[in-house]
């Protein structure tokens, strides 16, 4: 375990693989934690890359430096998080690889940042920058139905509920959105123990609240927000993986995502994987790591 300062935040990550190699950062989602890359990083180290793996803001040993640094959870935060630790530890140009929350962290920075970006795995929802403005206009009740947890998010009772019953539920959202994946208790257990972050909570909710337009945003990352919700294009080369038993995305054969890409794109859709890729499809993952870094040489 490595922490540095980054930004707002003391960042917790792990690190494997030569120093001088290329660089690969891989961010896991909610709820899960950067045991989601153990594999992958032994995967990508034996082929010379340097993995970078942190814990979001909200998880692990990941703390704010300040009390009065609003617990945001929104996608533009969540981005700046990834590009202030780039500098950080001095990385001028990494691949960038993710799902869920990690995953719309590496497109805001692919999108908005490209000449810090070598190439891109995104998991799930291929352009995975949120639209905002047009949060409110309802999906199919299909889809509707998976986002059950995000609407619990938008009560006080669901805020009491995480809290209480934090482990229990995202146990639920793992076998739910994972459906074919069979992982054991200690598999859950040792990613869990990163939910026990006192600023897990807020920060989730606040995650799934300011995504629907219900609350504001952190004043801080305002003008990061104004420029994604241009929904700019992303031009470095990427890889889109779906799982085809994803319980929160599910998965069309048509590609409805591919026209924010500009650059090389590849989309994959692979039999027998759910929500949690990496952890799921190691081999998968780290070869599509591998791709799009050669092709950003």
């Amino acid at each position: 375990m490595h922490m540095i300062e980054a930004g707002v935040l003391r960042v917790g990550y792990h690190e494997a693989g030569p120093a001088d190699g290329p660089v690969a950062i891989l961010l896991h989602g909610f709820p899960y934690d950067v045991h989601a890359y153990d594999a992958v990083t032994d995967m990508l180290a034996d082929r010379g890359y340097r993995c970078i793996v942190p814990y979001l803001r909200g998880y692990g040993p990941t703390r704010f430096l300040s009390p009065q640094t609003m617990r945001s959870g929104e996608q533009a935060a969540l981005g700046n998080d990834l590009l202030a630790l780039m500098d950080a530890l001095g990385i001028g140009k990494a691949v960038l690889g993710g799902y869920d929350w990690g995953g719309r962290a590496a497109c805001v920075v692919a999108a908005l940042w490209p000449e810090r970006v070598a190439g891109l795995v995104s998991c799930g929802t291929g352009y995975n920058i949120q639209d905002i403005a047009n949060a409110g206009q309802p999906a199919d009740p299909e889809t509707e139905f998976r986002y059950w947890y995000q609407y619990y998010f938008h009560t006080d009772r669901g805020v009491e509920g995480l809290s209480r019953n934090r482990r229990a539920l995202t146990h639920l959202l793992w076998k739910l959105w994972s459906p074919t994946w069979t992982f054991g208790q200690a598999t859950f257990d040792q990613s869990a123990d990163a939910f026990d972050n006192p600023d897990f909570v807020e920060v989730v909710i606040h995650s799934y609240r300011h995504r629907y337009g219900v609350v504001r945003g952190d004043p801080g990352v305002e003008e990061i927000e104004q420029r994604l919700a241009q929904q700019p294009s992303i031009s470095v080369p990427s890889v889109v993986l779906e799982g085809a038993d994803d319980g929160v995305t599910g998965s069309s054969a048509e590609d409805q995502t591919a026209h924010r890409f500009t650059g090389r794109y590849r989309r994959e859709i692979v039999p027998g994987v759910g929500h949690n890729f990496p952890q799921e499809a190691p081999q998968v993952f780290a070869d599509a790591i591998v791709e799009v870094g050669r092709a950003g040489d």
